[in-house]
C-alpha cells in the first residue's frame, strides 16, 4: 500500500508558480498509480503552460494506452506531450520556445519504472540518498566528461542551463530507469527548486529527523525557502511499502 504526499510552493522569488505535480495513487490505463514532477521554462506564462500541458497530456496517454511495458508507455505519452507543446508553441508567439521538464514514475511491486527529461529529479532515500535520474544540463555534461568537480557544479553559473527538456524540438529522448526497492526506502521527486537549495545529504538529514512524510516534504519546502528559495519548489513524497 503506497503512501504518498505531494506539495508545490512558488517560493521566494518568482511571481508565479510554473511547476506542476500530478499523483495518482489507484490505477490509471495499464499502470498500477503514476506520479509525475514537470518544472516549465519560458517568458511568461509559457512555463506554466508547458508544465501543465505535458502533464495533461501524459495522464492521458497512460489513461487510454493498449501498451502493457510501463516503460513503453512513459516513452510514447512523453513523446505526445512533446509533440503538443512544441505545435502549440510554433503556433503561438506568446509560447515560443517553452518546454518543460518532466519525471514519471510508476510502482510496480517492489520495482519502480521511471522516465525523465531535464533535470527534475528522483531519489530513493533510506539510510543513504541515491539519485537515481541524471540530469539533463550542460553542468551534468561537463561533470560526467570530467571537466569540473560535483562541488563546482553545485554554483555554476550555467547551472539552469538544461540540454533536453519537452516541447523545445520536434523529437525528444527520454532516460529510462528501473529500481528494486528495499524496506524503509521512501521516493522523493521534485524540482530543481529544492535541489539548487539544498543538498542530497541536506535532504536526507531533514527527511530522516521528520515524523512523517506530511512533515518531511513541508520541511523540505521550508529549508529549501530558508535557503533563498530563488524558484518554485515541488516535491513528492511515496513510502512504497507503508
Amino acid at each position: 500500500m503506497l503512501k504518498t504526499f505531494s506539495i508545490t510552493d512558488i517560493g521566494r522569488k518568482r511571481k508565479i508558480n510554473q511547476d506542476f505535480v500530478y499523483t495518482q495513487e489507484q490505477p490509471i490505463g495499464n499502470l498500477p498509480n503514476l506520479f509525475i514532477v514537470a518544472d516549465g521554462m519560458g517568458g511568461h506564462n509559457a512555463g506554466d503552460y508547458a508544465s501543465k500541458a505535458a502533464v495533461d497530456s501524459i495522464v492521458q496517454e497512460v489513461r487510454y494506452s493498449f501498451e502493457k511495458n510501463p516503460m513503453r508507455i512513459f516513452e510514447k505519452a512523453i513523446g505526445v506531450a512533446n509533440n503538443r507543446i512544441h505545435k502549440k508553441a510554433t503556433e503561438n508567439v506568446e509560447l515560443e520556445g517553452m518546454g518543460t521538464t518532466v519525471v514519471v514514475a510508476t510502482f510496480l511491486g517492489r520495482y519502480l519504472q521511471v522516465a525523465n527529461v531535464g533535470d527534475s529529479r528522483l531519489y530513493v532515500v533510506n539510510k543513504a540518498i541515491r539519485q537515481i535520474t541524471k540530469d539533463h544540463s550542460l553542468v551534468e555534461e561537463m561533470v560526467r566528461m570530467g571537466g569540473i568537480g560535483r562541488e563546482e557544479a553545485r554554483n555554476h553559473p550555467d547551472k539552469n542551463i538544461i540540454t533536453r527538456a519537452v516541447g523545445v524540438s520536434e523529437t525528444v529522448e527520454p532516460d529510462f530507469f528501473t529500481v528494486e526497492l528495499e524496506e524503509g526506502d521512501i521516493v522523493l521527486m521534485c524540482s530543481d527548486g529544492l535541489t539548487n537549495m539544498l543538498e542530497d545529504e541536506e535532504i536526507r538529514m531533514i527527511m530522516s529527523g521528520a515524523r512523517d512524510i506530511v512533515e518531511k516534504a513541508q520541511e523540505l519546502v521550508e529549508a529549501a525557502n530558508r535557503n533563498g528559495g530563488r524558484d518554485n519548489i515541488s516535491v513528492i513524497l511515496v513510502e512504497p511499502f507503508a
